[in-house]
């Protein structure tokens, strides 16, 4: 890194935590801490809920997820903007009607306290654990890569947004996110159209295009049943459904975003601002990767892109079989980069059966590369076990700090730290209002003042920061940091969402059913996830409906016991 670098990196930061404090500071009440005054427009709300979601996961993940294995990652999504339609006509209009400050406010009076209080202690559990992540997953990475100290990067993210999302709550962490939007878009279509302009001469977009589904990095659509498939259209429409009806209508880290609005309209105008936009968003970020990929076909790439696993396996005792696995994967570069131009050649002239035959010529290498880095992982996990094998977050940030221009790899890591700091701001948000309100507030035996709570809120919202820190700080990286995420949240979702729904739509089901099977229903998903028995995706599907069928079982055989008896 240059110094130009160091000047964009630390004035976009610098920038981003003075503004949230100035333009935020004084909230007088709990009101406006939260809620931020409840005068924030569409945009506003769009760009806030896409920006919590959008993590530095996002961006550092999901370009690798179609580097190895195309865009497909993209069904994920497609449950989305259905989830958005369901939000905005059944919940946002109860939400604003009952003018509560959580969403778990209105489970007490639908059901009881315990109710609200378990579904409150659900969302700390798997909030908590993914704000630490969203510290931990770009700070893992640039250590590794830059060789920044790991506990020191946790540390200086997590102060950032304390320092703003204390001081200014709600209101603060929406108006920083729209200037972290605009430098996150800016910087990811800097970096694609720099891929492009370093492709070699005469291999245009359209062309790198046909290269990337040549190498089965554009196929989309999968419509396969089977439910072990993390990625298909199935699994998109039904579990990403599941997952997203329960991310944006009961996570309070995305229902605070929305009931900040002036109104239930502009919560609806930005929620659907983010179903129509979300999609697009991410199918561009995967084409990034596939361009990234694209690129690696005539520039020379590592065997594996994580830096410490492959000194890891160098100073070890198979030092030497990882050395001839590196002199294979530079011969398979040159028959790459060879096919590659092959394939272009026979596209200009338009021989249909040169194409077909480099396709396969192309297919062929791609699969002894797959072995060789296979065998490359092998050897990294031998040699040190505690080292990441899976490279698939490292992919990007590679590309970044050793092809970019001075000054643009400053904008990608301001990009890569403004995501980061974005969904954990809205995290220790909700959080903190979590704690202060649903647990803190509801369970005070003498009545305090608003200016008691606001300061629990922001007591509760720094509690919240440090905690995530420590997480960050023992956290361990799993297959991909952005799987890792949905993975916590799928195991918690499903439950949840199907206590809302029951709240909505089952009138006669009593609070002691759905509490005794909301615990149930969480045992038997966390035991159905650690034994795979299906795609973490399809979990939260299956934890909805399965609260609901034993909440309904339960609530008929409660009614059955105490069915008084017959008058004779």
């Amino acid at each position: 890194m240059g110094l130009l670098d160091w000047i964009v990196l630390g004035s976009t930061l610098f920038f981003i935590v003075a503004y949230g404090v100035w333009k935020t500071r004084g909230s007088k009440n709990v009101d406006d801490y939260v809620f931020g005054g409840h005068d924030a427009k569409w945009w506003t709300i769009g760009l806030s809920v896409m920006a919590t979601q959008a993590s530095a996961i996002t961006f550092l993940s999901t370009p690798g997820q179609a580097f190895h294995d195309g865009m497909g990652f993209v069904q994920f999504y497609f449950g989305l903007p259905l989830a958005m339609i369901f939000i905005c006509v059944v919940f946002i209009p109860i939400y604003r009607k009952l003018n509560v400050f959580t969403a778990y406010e209105m489970l007490e009076g639908r059901f009881d306290l315990k109710t609200r209080t378990l579904t409150a202690i659900l969302f700390l559990v798997q909030r908590g654990l993914a704000a630490g992540i969203t510290i931990f997953a770009p700070s893992i990475i640039l250590s590794a890569v830059l060789g920044w100290d790991l506990r020191t990067l946790n540390i200086i993210i997590g102060i950032l947004v304390i320092i703003y999302t204390v001081s200014g709550g709600t209101k603060a962490v929406s108006m920083t996110q729209k200037q972290q939007m605009f430098i996150i878009m800016v910087g990811m279509f800097f970096a694609f159209f720099f891929i492009l302009g370093s492709l070699p001469t005469g291999v245009s977009f359209g062309e790198a295009l046909k290269i990337a589904g040549a190498n089965d990095k554009l196929k989309i659509l999968d419509f396969s049943l089977d439910t072990n498939n993390r990625y298909t259209f199935w699994s998109g429409i039904t579990g990403g459904f599941f997952l997203a009806l329960a991310y944006f209508g009961t996570d309070q880290s995305q229902v605070q975003r929305y009931l900040s609005g002036e109104s239930v309209r502009e919560s609806q105008l930005g929620l659907i601002f983010n179903g129509i936009f979300k999609i697009p968003m991410q199918f561009f970020i995967l084409l990034v990767g596939a361009m990234v990929f694209v690129f690696y076909q005539y520039n020379p790439s590592p065997l594996n892109f994580n830096p410490a696993a492959t000194e890891a396996v160098l100073n070890s005792e198979y030092n030497e079989e990882y050395k001839s696995l590196e002199q294979g994967h530079l011969t398979l570069e040159q028959e790459k980069k060879m096919a590659q131009y092959a394939f272009s050649a026979a596209l200009d002239l338009k021989e249909y059966n040169k194409i077909a035959q480099t396709k396969e010529d192309i297919a062929k290498i791609n699969q002894k590369e797959k072995a060789n880095r296979e065998a490359a992982r092998t050897l990294i996990a031998q040699a040190d076990e505690s080292v990441e094998t899976n490279d698939k977050d490292y992919v990007f940030i590679h590309f970044i700090l050793n092809n970019l221009p001075t000054g643009l790899i400053g904008l990608l890591l301001a990009v890569i730290l403004s995501a980061a700091m974005s969904s954990t701001a809205s995290e220790l948000n909700a959080l903190g209002t979590i704690t202060a309100l649903d647990l803190y507030k509801r369970n005070q035996k003498e009545e305090k003042d608003e200016k008691h709570y606001l300061r629990a809120t922001k007591a509760f919202t720094l509690l919240w920061g440090v905690l995530a820190i420590i997480i960050a700080c023992v956290a361990n990286l799993f297959d991909n940091l952005i799987q890792l995420v949905n993975i916590i949240g799928s195991i918690f979702y499903g439950n949840v969402l199907g206590i809302f729904l029951m709240a909505f739509f089952f009138k006669f089901v009593k609070g002691n059913s759905v509490f005794l099977a909301a615990i149930i229903t969480q045992i038997i998903v966390i035991i159905g996830w650690y034994m795979d028995w299906m795609s973490y995706l399809w979990l939260n599907a299956f934890g909805c409906v399965l609260v609901i069928l034993l909440a309904l079982l339960l609530e008929v055989f409660d009614g059955f016991l105490n069915k008084p008896p017959l008058k004779t």
